[in-house]
């Protein structure tokens, strides 16, 4: 199949050929006859960069009678970046018709300008929802002669909260027009747009609905959470030649891991929603440079992002949503070629990798993370196959080569073979020198101690007022926090709160969560900040007391004596806190 047989017109089979279109792309094959020759709307369902851009923009360009100077067709985008990335494909795709006008219009750009823009006669309008809605609450465009709409990205246009705007928007253009909508997944809020601005319309779907991108393997790593940081170095130092986005959950992690990392020597800078339009794009100006090899990234900031040639998408723990996921891996392995999608999470995000197969429909391979010495091996062997494949300027390097021939005249070949490895071995030798261990969390097998047993062979269960909890692990201090099972406070909670109270990023060990209260490790220096950050916290209305755990008191008879209490008087104050200053303070009332 040729776009010739698709029924593309020649001035635009011309643009794309030097493009280097050869072959229609599989949602290309069926959307691009349907919109030049057949009536009725499109869904159509396939991931981001296989191709939707020219499936929607060939036949719209074709539509257009350049002679009418007014907008005819309305591509609505989720994010500045997709929106200017669309309408630079079209004004390619375009390049050999003539007279035909393209406006990208998006917000953090002078309104005036555009609307100077649209004054003066455009035929396709390209914008984001918030800034269009502007423009048409201000009188400054007229959609009456649009005669087809699409919604690119519309699953990603519903997650930012633009679908009021959507509404909006389509009641303002005519009801008699053709409707393009394309999605990676199909949520239900897509369902019910289809069906209440659409008519009738044919469904496309490339691959299943809501799975994976083809070329993407699913790869999994299972860490301690204080070990997730240097699990993201090494996979991150394992692969040379890695071109990534890492996904953060939050803001603040997003800024504390590209900090650390830059300081650690990784060509990475971070993308969140702190940052000014102007940071923003310089941030991906030098992304798509490769200036930076890894990007930090929120999904809200990252979202509408359009990145080729990434090789690895790194979910640094995984997400609520699982069609999160499906857009995050969709990132990597376009146009045909092969990505990685890799996620570090720990025991309890083991149903969520679970969940997400069955909607991708594959399976995430479980891998351990590198050593050391594969590392060293990784990056040795890529070091020599960057010698091996070096282009020689033979004519520069002339003049010079006598000179330096002299020098080196009296080492042999293998002797400057080895000292020029050395130059990066002796580096990767003395970092990796005390690296930790970072052992896999599944795989580690905790040793069971001599249980006594109660007289009839059977064992006795610790309860937890039994259980000696209150020695740190080496390098650590213990924490306490008034807060347990009793109340539903999970570890993500206790990690959750830290992360929203601390102002850098602190390595939790382990953690012991009881009844009534909780014993955690952090790393040693930090137990006093921590305790203090948790401190007047709230939890659901129960306010949070902090301290450094003390091994000689008996927390879980004085957890027995606060819920006594708890029982016989219910009120506000119980929830101040508690531990060995309310204790003194009852005392004290007591005299």
């Amino acid at each position: 199949m040729t776009f010739e047989q698709l029924g593309v017109r020649e001035d635009l089979l011309r643009a794309i050929t030097e493009m280097g279109f050869e072959s229609p792309m599989p949602v290309q094959e069926k959307v691009i006859p349907h919109l030049l020759h057949n009536e009725g709307d499109v869904v159509a369902l396939a991931q981001t960069g296989t191709g939707k851009t020219a499936a929607f923009g060939l036949p719209v360009i074709q539509r257009i009678d350049t002679s009418l100077c007014r907008p005819q067709a309305l591509i609505l985008s989720p994010t500045r970046e997709l929106c200017l990335q669309i309408s630079d494909d079209l004004a390619d795709f375009s390049k050999y018709v003539e007279r035909l006008k393209v406006l990208p219009v998006y917000g953090g750009s002078s309104i005036e300008s555009q609307i100077r823009a649209l004054r003066g006669g455009v035929h396709i309008v390209v914008a984001t929802p918030g800034r269009l809605l502007d423009l048409i609450n201000r009188g400054t465009v007229d959609l009456s002669a649009v005669h087809t709409v699409v919604l690119d990205e519309a699953d990603e246009m519903l997650n930012m909260g633009f679908v009021d705007d959507i509404n909006s928007i389509l009641s303002c253009v005519p009801e008699e027009r053709k409707m393009l909508l394309f999605s990676a997944t199909m949520p239900n809020e897509i369902a019910r747009i289809a069906k209440q601005y659409m008519n009738n319309p044919e469904e496309f779907v490339v691959g299943t609905r809501n799975e994976g991108a083809e070329n993407v393997r699913h790869i999994y790593y299972m860490v301690n959470a204080r070990d997730k940081y240097l699990a993201l170095k090494r996979i991150a130092d394992s692969n040379p030649g890695i071109y990534a986005i890492i996904f953060c959950r939050t803001r603040r992690e997003t800024q504390e891991i590209a900090s650390d990392l830059i300081v650690d020597g990784y060509n990475v800078d971070s993308l969140h929603g702190d940052l000014s339009q102007q940071q923003r794009d310089t941030v991906m100006k030098k992304f798509r440079e490769h200036t930076l090899q890894l990007l930090v990234a929120t999904d809200v900031a990252a979202r509408g992002l359009d990145v080729d040639n990434l090789t690895h998408v790194i979910n640094y723990g995984l997400p609520d949503d699982l069609a999160t996921y499906t857009h995050r891996s969709g990132r990597t392995g376009r146009a045909g070629k092969n990505g990685v999608s890799i996620s570090i999470v720990h025991s309890r995000e083991k149903s969520k990798i679970r969940a997400i197969e069955k909607q991708i429909g594959k399976t995430f391979e479980h891998k351990l993370v590198p050593t050391p010495q594969y590392i060293i091996e990784k990056q040795l062997y890529n070091l020599a196959s960057r010698i091996e494949k070096v282009e020689v300027n033979e004519a520069e390097i002339a003049n010079y080569l006598p000179g330096i021939l002299r020098k080196l005249e009296w080492l042999s070949g293998e002797d400057l073979l080895k000292r020029i490895i050395s130059m990066e071995f002796n580096r990767l030798i003395e970092y990796y020198r005390d690296a930790p261990v970072v052992e896999d969390y599944q795989e580690r097998k905790p040793k069971r101690a001599a249980e006594p047993t109660n007289g009839r062979g059977g064992r006795n269960r610790k309860s937890d007022a039994q259980k000696d909890t209150r020695t740190a692990e080496q390098g650590y201090e213990r924490v306490y926090v008034n807060a347990g099972k009793s109340e539903g406070f999970m570890p993500a909670r206790l990690i959750e709160t830290i992360n929203d109270n601390m102002p850098m990023r602190v390595d939790i060990g382990r953690i012991d969560l009881l009844k009534d209260y909780t014993l955690f490790d952090v790393r040693r220096g930090f137990g006093a900040k921590v305790a203090k950050a948790l401190t007047g916290a709230r939890f659901f209305g129960h306010r949070l007391y902090a301290e450094l755990a003390d091994p000689n008191r008996d927390y879980a008879k004085a957890s027995m004596r606060k819920s006594k209490a708890s029982k016989s008087r219910r009120n506000d104050d119980d929830d101040r806190y508690t531990g060995p200053k309310n204790n003194r303070k009852r005392n004290k009332n007591r005299r």
